[in-house]
């Protein structure tokens, strides 16, 4: 398999030549004796790297790796001389070698299969250069080999290492020769007994197979070169794993498989496909039945072929596929990839992209260097990987935490999550977790999430199902505790903006709501927020919602006489606002009529209004809020802070945002609570703008409460 061409060196050199000074470096390596064990197997690495056709530089970063690996090199000697320029790929190397099963797993657990698959996309995603991904797969190769010696447990657990992830990256990755070999090593392993039966029935070598297959490759070409049919012709002797694999799947003895010895025949279009299948058939007799047309009639993954058995040379049975150039492209790229079929379930299709993008990137398409940069950028952005102390691989969203974290572990350690360890150092929960970090979760012995994991803004989580977790918590909580806690959002609500005569199960009803009970659950279990109090009672009080304020601060009068005032029964009245409880449409309102100042509007509930009504009940109007060309009202606010620089201006900020006219502020501090009280007085449009209001203000550092003044 031929790959693309590296980047050129920094220094301008060739990279040929680095293979040269790898040599001189390792050759003058002084060293014990044990060392000449990791010296070979930086060669026979580097051998099986080199068959796949990689670059100079791969190459030698393969012969160098076990030595940094085993301490025999370190890593800031390679930064010292001519190697300096490999040095990149050693480490990714190093970093690669993190990364395995947990040793207590065997194959056909679900969890495993979970976690070899994730472990196959961190390996792909945490390396900078995804070729070092194929020195690995050799690096696995090379361990194989060398495990005949080794106890059964390490046989073991080396095997299921390089079934579960090696092999399937090898197959994705298109490289069928290390393909093979880690599955027949790794199966050999695993089921020794079965390996070996299979391997005697065939009662051939391996080597007499590939002959075989030589032979009727010659002599196919010859015949199809005859018919003047242009063809590229590929064949293998199916490998003991995919036999067992077969065999296991039909459930059928060997004796019934025609695809012991198999071929594929590369032509230019689908005249050709039927017109090879003809010289094919022609050649030797074909065996009924084992003819599958699946270019006239595809399958479901728009795989296209012809599929035939015949009785070919030796009266051995032999498989052949024909197929078109751009249908094989389809099957080994596009949705109909082998690897798909062969591993069974699907995967989503921005992973088959990915796939298709690395596979592409092994091609040889000239100098793709620049695809190398785009991996790590463009390839796995929608993913990260972090790693578990016990090796877990998790896969999570881009911009994951460790409460994402913690949640994807178990629902229960993310609701008693109380910190975060990475890589053995604490961070905060809102921590952006990188590819390959090991994520370790503090917890305590009690669920206690917090309503502020709720918020997107606050960044503890980037996972829609981990926030649903916790609102399913919040809304599984003690029946007592959600009406506490909601009755208590209520009250705070209403004396925020001091409105006292409102029924509770009114606003239940607007909000489409059994009774109070269940306004205060729903409240407590975060069902609802407070600001929906402030729509509500808007709804309630005024059937048509108040124009918005205009921009243009009309100028202030001496009599602040509030036009949008229509006094019920009377002549124009001079009507001006009471100071005492400044109301707010849709607040209910009543005038009293005083001694030369004209009609004061007082809120129905005013404390001042009610003592007035008792005096002089002969005074009191009926009046209702009309319409107004400003549409803004007077309102008082009290704000307790801790001062500090920038306090003003960060107040002066929200109450521009929110259209807030200021008409008045006064502050001082009180010495005995250090703390800085302003008396605000602001125009605003409604009930629902003077709760947002108030809610902007009380986010601002420092300050501690706000408060309409009765």
């Amino acid at each position: 398999m031929s790959l693309a061409k590296s980047q050129k060196a920094t220094n301008g050199a060739e990279t040929a030549d680095i293979l040269a000074a790898t040599r001189r470096f390792i050759d003058a390596l002084p060293g014990p004796a044990d060392m000449s064990a990791t010296i070979t197997e930086g060669r026979e690495i580097a051998a099986v790297v080199a068959s796949l056709g990689m670059p100079p530089d791969v190459i030698a970063a393969a012969h160098v790796y076990p030595l940094v690996r085993d301490h025999y090199i370190q890593e800031k000697t390679l930064e010292n001389n001519e190697l300096k320029d490999i040095s990149r790929l050693v480490i990714g190397l190093l970093e690669l070698r993190r990364f395995t099963l947990p040793p207590e797993w065997r194959p056909g657990q679900a969890l495993a299969v979970r976690q070899s698959e994730a472990l196959r996309k961190m390996l792909l995603a945490v390396v900078s250069d995804v070729r070092l991904v194929l020195v690995r797969i050799a690096e696995q190769l090379y361990r194989l080999r060398q495990a005949k010696a080794r106890p059964e447990s390490e046989q073991q657990a080396l095997a299921i290492e390089t079934r579960e992830v090696y092999a399937a990256l090898a197959s994705r990755l298109g490289v069928w020769q290390l393909k093979w070999e880690l599955e027949d090593l790794a199966f050999r392993y695993l089921d020794a007994a079965t390996y070996k039966t299979i391997a005697r029935t065939l009662n051939e070598k391996r080597a007499e197979r590939e002959e075989f297959i030589e032979r009727v490759k010659a002599l196919l070409q010859s015949e199809l070169a005859e018919a003047g049919i242009e063809a590229d012709i590929t064949g293998r002797p199916k490998h003991i794993y995919s036999i067992w694999r077969k065999m296991q799947r039909k459930n059928r003895g060997l004796e019934t498989l025609y695809d012991i010895h198999a071929v594929r025949v590369l032509v230019n279009d689908v005249k050709d496909c039927y017109a090879a299948l003809g010289v094919v058939h022609n050649l030797w007799s074909y065996l009924p039945g084992e003819f599958d047309d699946y270019v006239a009639n595809p399958k479901d993954n728009d795989y296209q072929s012809l599929h035939t058995a015949v009785i070919g040379p030796d009266s051995k049975t032999v498989e052949v596929q024909i197929r078109s150039h751009d249908m094989h492209r389809q099957a080994e790229l596009g949705v109909a990839s082998h690897w798909r079929y062969k591993e069974g379930g699907s995967a989503p299709a921005a992973f088959d992209q990915k796939i298709r993008f690395l596979r592409n990137l092994l091609e040889p398409t000239g100098d793709d260097s620049d695809l190398l940069d785009q991996i790590r950028n463009d390839v796995f952005e929608d993913h990260v990987y972090a790693v578990s102390p016990k090796g877990e691989v998790i896969e999570l969203a881009a911009n994951a935490t460790p409460l994402d974290f913690a949640y994807h572990v178990h629902t229960q350690v993310g609701h008693r999550c109380r910190g975060a360890k990475v890589n053995g150092r604490i961070v905060p929960l809102t921590y952006k977790i990188r590819n390959g970090e090991q994520i370790e979760i503090l917890t305590g012995n009690q669920a206690q999430p917090s309503r502020d994991w709720l918020s997107p803004k606050l960044g503890y989580l980037a996972s829609a199902r981990a926030r649903a977790k916790v609102r399913s918590w919040f809304r599984q909580q003690d029946r007592d505790q959600h009406l506490r806690q909601g009755r208590e959002i209520m009250e705070r609500e209403l004396t925020r903006l001091n409105v006292k005569d409102v029924a509770t199960d009114s606003v239940a009803s607007q909000l489409n709501l059994r009774d109070t009970n269940a306004l205060y659950i729903s409240l407590g279990a975060g069902d609802l927020t407070s600001a929906s109090i402030a729509t509500a009672l808007q709804q309630l009080r005024g059937t048509e919602m108040p124009k918005s304020m205009r921009r243009k601060r009309s100028p202030r009068r001496k009599e602040n006489k509030p036009d949008a005032i229509a006094v019920s029964g009377v002549g124009d009245l001079l009507c001006n606002y009471s100071r005492c409880c400044r109301p707010v449409p849709p607040e209910p309102i009543v005038g009293y009529i005083t001694q030369g100042r004209g009609v004061s509007i007082h809120r129905q509930d005013c404390g001042n209004f009610l003592g007035l009504n008792r005096k002089h009940p002969e005074r009191i109007i009926e009046v209702s809020w009309g319409a107004s060309d400003s549409s803004t009202y007077p309102v008082d606010l009290t704000l307790r802070a801790y001062d500090r620089s920038g306090l003003l201006r960060d107040i002066s900020t929200v109450l521009a945002d929110e259209h807030a006219n200021v008409t008045d502020l006064q502050g001082h501090t009180d010495k005995d609570s250090m703390q800085t009280i302003m008396q605000i007085s602001i125009e605003v449009s409604d009930l629902p703008t003077l709760s947002t209001t108030i809610t902007r203000l009380e986010q601002i550092a420092n300050v501690i409460s706000v408060k309409r003044n009765a």
